[in-house]
């Protein structure tokens, strides 16, 4: 088997919910080897979220394939000596425990780093290590509010969250790319360094548009819902079958293709209140209430032709069902199967495809699945691993 990027890496983590746990996953996809530390009895609280993957949790199930899972009371005095066995083993520490927590349990980097100075430690937090809010909760949706996300996502007259854990997944993949730039660095000095990524500070990284767009003072991008805040026509729009298309125009040329070979009204390109994009920006009700009424005898395949003639960009809107089902996810062989606790469910591959290498796709572990082989191979004998099961150390 060809080897991968991060064969004979060792990542230790001590995660929950999504950040970390998507950050470490992915690195596992990458070759590393990923023990997963988890609290005795119920583990990542991720894995109780819901029950929609086979009574399975459908968070746990996105972002823990490919790790092993070892359960540890992190608390109980017998569980510094497990945790020091294992750190000597590892390359890199991902924690996204409460704020100052691993410091409590003899984990800061200054710590580690005195022990072991090729170690890597990423703490994800919420707002930072510093600053007035170091030590407060921070749940996703409570982020992309400090983040001003939710003052560009909606409508005019009510905001909307994203639909998915977007503040979770900006800081682990500012997670993940950091570990590898770090892993990188160390292979030049020799020493480890220290990580520190917030999910306020990965959403504001993904916020720059809105940002510079109200630079100095200037009006921020209003609340367009489906639309696109400064650019259009850019949006979804309804067919004569009551179906919607999301249709994109970029340039001046889009606009007059749009005009002549969807619309079939030359008129329109040259006309006052449309010929900038800025005007129609502004006149986008109107502009809108044109083009629905153009489409209103038209089907959303007739639709879909004539763009796709004229070179016009658009999607069809789709839903989950139709995403697992995707055509162009099935050309590209995306759409694979990972075995869990309950079986094997269905899965999309990691995004990106390479000629050197596989990704790595292995089972979503049972809780402590790995427990018992992981003591084992630090050294524990059978009556040592069953004396610290009596002690409720693991």
């Amino acid at each position: 088997m060809t080897s991968r990027p991060l064969d004979g890496i060792t990542i230790l983590t001590l995660e929950h919910a999504i950040a970390a746990p998507l950050c470490t996953r992915q690195l596992a996809e990458l070759g590393a080897r990923v023990i997963k530390i988890e609290r005795r009895g119920s583990g990542d609280f991720a894995r109780h979220y819901d029950t929609r993957v086979k009574g399975q949790s459908s968070h746990f199930i996105w972002t823990n394939r490919s790790k092993e899972s070892m359960t540890l009371d992190l608390k109980h005095a017998g569980a510094a000596e497990i945790l020091n066995r294992l750190l000597q083993e590892s390359d890199v520490l991902v924690q996204n425990l409460a704020p100052g927590a691993t410091a409590k349990l003899g984990l800061s980097f200054a710590a580690l780093q005195a022990e072991n100075p090729q170690l890597i430690v990423c703490d994800i937090s919420g707002y930072g290590s510093a600053g007035p809010y170091h030590d407060k909760k921070a749940y996703d949706l409570l982020v992309q509010a400090e983040a001003g996300l939710l003052s560009v996502t909606g409508t005019d007259s009510e905001m909307v969250k994203s639909g998915i854990s977007i503040a979770d997944i900006a800081a682990g993949t500012q997670a993940h790319s950091s570990i590898l730039a770090a892993l990188l660095q160390r292979a030049k000095t020799g020493t480890g360094s220290h990580i520190e990524i917030s999910m306020l500070e990965a959403m504001i990284e993904w916020m720059g548009f809105p940002l510079y767009y109200a630079y100095d003072g200037a009006a921020a991008p209003k609340r367009s819902g489906a639309d696109h805040a400064s650019i259009y026509p850019y949006g979804v729009f309804t067919t004569g079958d009551n179906k919607t298309l999301m249709i994109g125009l970029q340039n001046e040329r889009e606009w007059a293709a749009l005009c002549l070979r969807v619309l079939k009204q030359e008129a329109l390109i040259e006309d006052d209140r449309f010929r900038t994009n800025p005007l129609r920006s502004k006149n986008r009700e109107l502009l809108r209430k044109i083009i629905e009424d153009s489409f209103s005898d038209l089907s959303e395949q007739q639709v879909a032709a004539r763009l796709d003639q004229a070179q016009i960009a658009y999607a069809r809107v789709n839903d989950m069902a139709l995403l697992w089902h995707h055509p162009q996810l099935r050309a590209l062989n995306r759409i694979i199967e990972v075995d869990t606790p309950a079986g094997p469910v269905s899965a999309m591959r990691p995004p990106g495809t390479h000629s050197a290498f596989d990704h790595r796709i292995d089972p979503v572990p049972g809780l402590g699945e790995h427990t018992q082989p992981i003591l084992k191979e630090l050294g524990y004998s059978e009556a040592q691993i069953a004396e610290l099961k009596d002690k409720e150390v693991i």
